[in-house]
């Protein structure tokens, strides 16, 4: 890959992703229980956006979840509401996310969310330094606070006092409590695309340079 980055959406991969270590799950084969998820799912957001749909098999941490239908309720439940009803700007939400995505390498999370932040109006060279492990040049105050906040949070395990009041200036109590859910859902999401070695979609390219 000659440059790290978000995918284009247009390219498809040279090769065949590996299925992952639990395969592929095909919404025709649920059990009740799971089906009932899906379908929740399905008649949020997330289906509205199709980004799930059951005529093409489960994607990103979904699949994986769904083998435990009781977690994957609540998870997904918890991922909507970070993802599409918090207080943040997506802007700011989209630019916690991939901060997240770049410390744990996560290919799909980041190759899936560089592309809905820079819609939400990060820059791509914002994007393009994360992907390279390099911090950022960010000209908004607000996105530095926000990854100042993300980045200290999620490397160092700790928020210093000034990282702390200016989040707190810029979003509130209640919009801190939610970044930092933001930061602690999306570590989930990574986590489970690690563990499980989750491929990339259809037509998603690594973001990361391979190391």
């Amino acid at each position: 890959m000659s440059r790290a980055g978000p995918p284009d959406s247009g390219k498809s991969r040279a090769e065949p992703a590996p299925p992952g270590r639990l395969g592929p799950l095909d919404p025709r084969n649920l059990d009740a229980e799971q089906a009932r998820v899906l379908d929740a799912m399905l008649a949020g957001p997330r289906g509205k956006s199709g980004f799930l749909s059951r005529e093409r098999e489960v994607a990103g941490p979904f699949a994986p979840w769904l083998r435990s239908p009781g977690f994957a309720h609540l998870a997904q439940e918890l991922g909507a509401f970070v993802r599409y009803r918090t207080s943040l700007d997506p802007r700011l939400s989209e630019l916690a996310i991939i901060v997240v995505g770049a410390a744990w390498r996560a290919d799909y999370e980041f190759a899936a969310h560089a592309v809905m932040a820079i819609r939400a109006g990060v820059s791509r060279e914002t994007v393009d330094a994360l992907a390279r492990g390099e911090r950022p040049s960010l000209e908004r105050e607000d996105e530095r606070i926000v990854y100042e906040f993300a980045r200290e949070l999620v490397e160092d395990r700790r928020v210093t006092e000034e990282r702390y009041a200016a989040a707190l200036a810029l979003l509130g109590e209640s919009g801190a409590v939610e970044l930092v859910g933001i930061l602690g859902y999306y570590t989930l999401v990574c986590m489970t695309l690690n563990a499980f070695e989750v491929p990339l979609g259809e037509g998603m390219e690594p973001p990361f340079a391979a190391s």
